[in-house]
Parts: structure tokens; sequence; C-alpha cells
């Protein structure tokens, strides 16, 4: 008797918000399989350590591993750490900057940690590719790179733009989609999971496993998350983003900041409610039987309780009330000193209130920050010295008394 749920039962809950699938008759073959012979399917998802945190449009692809994890399936987390060093031209209009060897590790053991609130960490297999790629050496890497042909590489948008606009194409990068896919060769693996932008890498897996005479993985990919300002996908460097790390109450406010037309995609990607219930829910807001800002409000209240716990997300969400009631203002406010004279964006910048000196320059441009409720809009404003603190806010929910002096 098969200890694996009923072969239509997973491929309801693999399917949820999948984008693409080569091809989803194989998976459903590899499952009957699996099912038939008591045998768990080996599912590989790469992770390049290039940053040492976690953001919730990771959380879209660690869910869809924990949902192979849960049906039963032998789940590897394979730390990139030999492809994080080459870095990945996926999308990219430039080469990126190479990481050292110590940068890459440090940042995945942050990554490792972070997946945990994801993933069942006592059932998540845990290897690095430089185990093997490191032993290629030069015979192996030329043999690898003389499997594949510059034509077919070329065939991808982003090297095909770079070089139709005479921009720099490095060797080093036509190497990373085929690393990238002998990790499938060495670990032959059933199925791959990547963001969608990572369709093209994954196929190379499967090509690499066909001509050395293995049977190809299954690809699949998961949406790429969009961030906060429901226009771009969630990144880091784009302040869009929220992170695994956040607490509680920003984690609470920034999801209430998004779009209402976003939230459903929010739903389906990164919570378990049923699809059913999510398509119910989206109706009774368009017909106005329901109040969008009520059922964000449960949204940012079930990812505060996944990333935190029940408790803070209680927490937060009385917050999140008492500051509507109060016009915006937190009951508790931070406190930090700065130097008198120092410009409005740099002040932002420090003290964390914008992730960046370029993004607190584009927000006071825009008008989204205020000193004691007047608006500023020259980011090079000399913080005033003053006796008492002044309230800086930025944006809708992030606010800092500030001592200049």
């Amino acid at each position: 008797m098969s200890s694996f749920p009923p072969v239509s039962e997973q491929m309801e809950l693999l399917l949820r918000g999948a984008v693409d699938i080569a091809s989803e008759d194989s998976l459903r073959r590899r499952l009957e399989e699996s099912h038939n012979e008591n045998r768990p399917l080996l599912v590989k998802t790469g992770f390049d350590p290039t940053a040492p945190d976690l953001h919730l449009g990771h959380a879209v692809l660690l869910r869809k591993m924990a949902h192979f994890q849960q049906l039963g399936h032998r789940v590897l987390f394979l730390v990139g750490d030999f492809t994080a060093m080459i870095g990945d031209p996926t999308g990219k209009k430039a080469t990126r900057p190479q990481l050292s060897r110590d940068e890459v590790l440090a940042n995945a053991a942050t990554y490792q940690e972070q997946a945990w609130k994801v993933l069942d960490r006592d059932r998540t297999e845990i290897l690095h590719n430089s185990e093997w790629l490191s032993e290629l050496g030069a015979e192996g890497l030329i043999r690898l790179a003389g499997s594949y042909t510059l034509a077919r590489m070329m065939e991808r948008e982003d090297f095909r733009a770079r070089f139709e606009n005479h921009e720099p194409i490095s060797i080093h990068e036509l190497l990373y989609p085929l690393t990238q896919g002998y990790d499938s060769v060495e670990l032959k693996a059933d199925v791959e999971l990547g963001g969608h932008d990572q369709l093209l890498n994954l196929l190379v897996g499967r090509d690499l496993m066909r001509a050395r005479g293995l049977e190809p993985q299954i690809a699949l990919t998961v949406p790429l998350l969009v961030g906060t300002d429901g226009a771009q996908k969630m990144s880091k460097s784009l302040g869009n983003a929220i992170a695994f790390e956040d607490s509680p109450r920003e984690m609470f406010g920034r999801t209430m900041s998004i779009p209402d037309s976003l939230m459903w995609d929010w739903r389906l990607l990164l919570t378990d409610l049923d699809e059913a219930e999510i398509d119910r829910q989206k109706a009774e807001v368009e017909s106005g039987n329901a109040s969008p800002r009520d059922l964000k409000a449960d949204l940012a209240h079930d990812l505060v309780r996944r990333f935190h716990r029940r408790e803070a997300a209680d927490e937060a969400r009385a917050e999140f009330d008492r500051m509507f009631r109060r016009g915006g203002v937190p009951d508790e406010i931070e406190t930090r000193a700065v130097p008198a004279g120092q410009a409005l964006f740099a002040v932002i910048a420090d003290t964390g209130l914008a992730g960046s000196k370029a993004e607190a320059r584009r927000l006071i441009q825009q008008g989204a920050v205020r000193i004691d409720g007047e608006k500023v809009l020259d980011p090079f404003f000399p913080l005033p010295s003053a006796s008492g603190a002044l309230l800086l806010k930025v944006g809708k929910r992030r606010f800092l008394n500030v001592r200049s002096g």
C-alpha cells in the first residue's frame, strides 16, 4: 500500500500557483510511478546566496518545496555556493559583480536559517554544488561547454538584447546555465523548481540530462511575486520587499500598504486559503459586500503569524487599528540622535527609514517625507537643530523621532 496521497490530490496541490511545467503529463506519470512503487520523487531547488536576507518573493518558491514535503517527497535545498560566484545573468542588462567564496558562505548561512520559517528542517536535505562543480577541473568544464551551442544560448532574451545593444557578455556568464544544469545531472533530479524567470536555466538541465541518457527532470516554475508597489517584482533594491526578518509591526503595516488588487495573488501564493474561497472573497469585494481593508488585514495577520507567531500577529493588528484611528501615528516611536545640519536624504537612509540613499532621495522628491507634519521636497534639506525631538514620517507607516544637535 502506498504511503503517498492519490495522484489527483498531489497534482492539485503542486499545480497551485504554478506557471510553467515541462511537462504536466510527465509530472503526472512520475507521480503515478512514485505512488505505485512507494518511492519519493527527488525534488531539487537551487538558491544562489547573493544577499543575506530572504523576502516574501523567496517564500513563493519555498512554499512549493514545502508542498512536495507535505506529500512525502525528498526535497533538496541546493546551495549554489559555486554558481553564486559566477552570478546568474538572468534578466540582467549588465554583468553582475562577482562575490567571494566567504561572502557567498556567509549569505548561505542566513539563507538556511530563515528558510526554516517555511520548510521542515528535519525533512530538508542540504547540499552545496561546489562539492561536484569544484571537482570538474578545466577538462571537465571544457567538455561541459562542448555539450551546448552558442546559438542555443543566444536564444535567451537577456543575452540577445545585450548582444544587439553592443553591451558586454562575459564568457563566465555563458557558463552559468551550464553549471546550474549540471547540478541536475549530478543529482539525477526528478523535479527542479524555480522562479518563472529561471525557466530557460531549468530547461538547460533537461537538455544536459537527455544528452547523457538520463530521463529529463520535470521543470516547474512559480510566479515572481509583485512587490508592495504593485508594479515590479519584489526586490530589496527596489524598496518594495517584505523580509522574513522584518518586525511583526513592519510586516503587517507593509502588507496593508499593497494595492487592493494585489492581495488575491498574495493570498494564492503565500497562504493556504482555498482557491474557491479566494474567488468568493474577490467577488464579495467587487460587489461591494466586503471591505478590502478587512480582508487585507486578514492577509497581513496570516503572514505575520506564519513568520513570527500568533500572539505577535494579534498585537500587530491591534497596533495597526490604533494607528488607523489616530491618523497613522503609532503608540511607540523610536528616538535616534543624528547630527544637526545633515542632509535629510542621508538621515533617512542612515536610520533605516529607506533602503538606500537613492531610495531616500526618490521618496523625498515624491512628497512622501514630512518633518513634524510639514512636507519637505528637497533631499539636501539640512536637518535643523532643535531642543526637542523632531518627528520624521516616511510614507504612511514609517516614523522616527530624531534629536539633532
